[in-house]
């Protein structure tokens, strides 16, 4: 039996695990999806003082409620800002990080660092137009979803808090990369706040050479779906979740 503790990305929140969750209980493992203050249905404590720490105390607080040890750490797209933070900060109780899609950032990036221009500005300018600080989710078609996939992420999509969004994070990528790490890359259709993301993955000199070749070891592993596969292809998943925690 493995420990899975599952982060969604921004926007959503522990719903988006359904199909995940039962399957791997079902293959029993333990499954504990989190949902991030003020997004999901903790959509009501959304407001201005929410930041990245409040999103990485989510988690960690989590990890230590259900005494979960040597955890199969599961982030998607921008939880990869708070997988990274964890590993950083107690890689003894993580058992493998799996970046779903997700950021993976350099020391002192911020989530938004690698986005184009246009996208930061767009979404800091919607932030600060809103009286919670936050900005609005996009069209799921984005992520490759279509009908009644669509429709239920639109349907549950919530804004997400914009402090999170320009906050750097700061950690010793070596100590990172002591957690054996897999990056699930989502190509079908690939999402272009990711695109950035991708070659970092495959690159020998990235973290200074600890990405690939720290204690921990990396892989990537390419899915052909798109950017919300615990949605779009929740078997294909799971299979690669399991053989991360064997």
């Amino acid at each position: 039996m493995a420990h899975f503790l599952l982060v969604h990305g921004a926007w959503h929140g522990a719903w988006c695990w359904r199909d995940v969750t039962l399957a791997l209980v079902r293959a029993g493992h333990r499954a504990h999806p989190v949902t991030l203050t003020g997004v999901g249905e903790r959509a009501h404590l959304l407001s201005s003082a929410i930041t990245l720490e409040t999103h990485i105390s989510d988690v960690m607080h989590a990890l230590e409620a259900e005494e979960l040890e040597d955890v199969v750490l599961v982030v998607h797209s921008y939880a990869g800002m708070i997988g990274t933070a964890l590993a950083d900060r107690m890689p003894g109780r993580l058992k493998h990080l799996v970046y779903v899609d997700a950021v993976v950032p350099r020391p002192g990036e911020s989530w938004g660092s690698t986005h184009a221009s246009t996208t930061r500005e767009a979404r800091l300018a919607a932030a600060q137009a809103s009286p919670t600080y936050s900005f609005p989710p996009p069209d799921p078609a984005v992520f490759g979803l279509a009908a009644a996939d669509y429709e239920w992420v639109k349907r549950r999509q919530t804004p997400h808090p914009g402090h999170t969004y320009s906050a750097p994070l700061d950690f010793d990528p070596h100590r990172v990369a002591t957690v054996p790490r897999t990056f699930i890359n989502c190509t079908e259709p690939a999402l272009g706040t990711i695109d950035a993301i991708r070659p970092r993955v495959v690159d020998p000199r990235f973290w200074e050479g600890a990405w690939l070749g720290g204690p921990g070891g990396a892989c990537v592993v390419e899915l052909k779906t798109g950017h919300d596969p615990m949605i779009s292809d929740p078997e294909a998943l799971v299979r690669i979740l399991q053989d991360c925690a064997s």
